[in-house]
């Protein structure tokens, strides 16, 4: 399993100076951010060749980014027949949210017993980030600092098995929130401060219920948004 470089993949556009990448870095990071931002669309042939020109490289470094993104199940790559991005679907929105419902509960549940001030300040920062990125429409900076909320909870459990369990499903997931409207915004802020809160408060039993909720809520909008798409 490919594990996400977080400094890699989500940091934000005013955090980046003075960084060393390498070239396959480069291109991971932008074929990573066109795919979840659905700018490549599911099902997208991903040609080495049309990729390394576009990013004025050779072909070595696109070969290592697939291989990467293949490696946490954004794209497929088939022998003779090259890569596409890996195409989306109910049942494959149902069976990753399934996947985080029983991961992500228990990761802030662990959290709200352990986790230190100095962490909780950090998410509220990346949260309060979020919420102006969504205010402002800025909706790819929102990402990021959406990613930086959840696992900055998820790093305070302590557990560094259960952050890499969670990481590739929600790389998968990350591409299903762009299916949905965008007019849940006050009820998915509200849900946020909510874990927060329970967090802060280190009361294990209120974070994973506010988790859950936040989940099952985001899976039941997504789903309707997509089978409304499909009809």
């Amino acid at each position: 399993m490919t594990s996400i470089d977080h400094d890699l993949f989500e940091l934000s556009p005013d955090s980046t100076a003075g960084i060393q990448r390498t070239m396959a870095d480069r291109v991971t990071v932008e074929i990573h951010r066109l795919i979840i931002m659905g700018e490549i669309e599911p099902g997208s042939a991903l040609p080495i060749r049309d990729l390394a020109d576009r990013f004025g490289t050779s072909a070595m470094p696109v070969r290592e980014a697939l291989r990467r993104l293949g490696g946490l199940g954004l794209v497929e790559i088939t022998p003779h027949r090259g890569a596409r991005v890996a195409e989306i679907s109910v049942e494959d929105l149902e069976d990753t949210y399934r996947v985080r419902l029983v991961l992500e509960p228990l990761a802030v549940a662990s959290a709200a017993e352990v986790v230190d001030e100095a962490q909780l300040e950090r998410a509220a920062d990346a949260l309060a980030r979020h919420n102006a990125a969504m205010d402002a429409g800025d909706l790819d900076r929102a990402r990021t600092a959406h990613t930086e909320f959840h696992f900055l909870l998820y790093q305070g459990a302590g557990s560094r098995w259960l952050q890499r369990a969670i990481e590739p499903v929600w790389q998968n997931s990350d591409r299903y929130r762009f299916a949905a409207p965008g007019g849940e915004k006050d009820r998915s802020r509200a849900e946020h401060t909510e874990i927060l809160e329970a967090c802060r408060a280190h009361d294990p039993a209120a974070a994973e219920g506010a988790m859950r909720r936040h989940l099952e809520g985001a899976l039941g909008r997504i789903r309707t948004a997509m089978l409304a798409h499909r009809d």
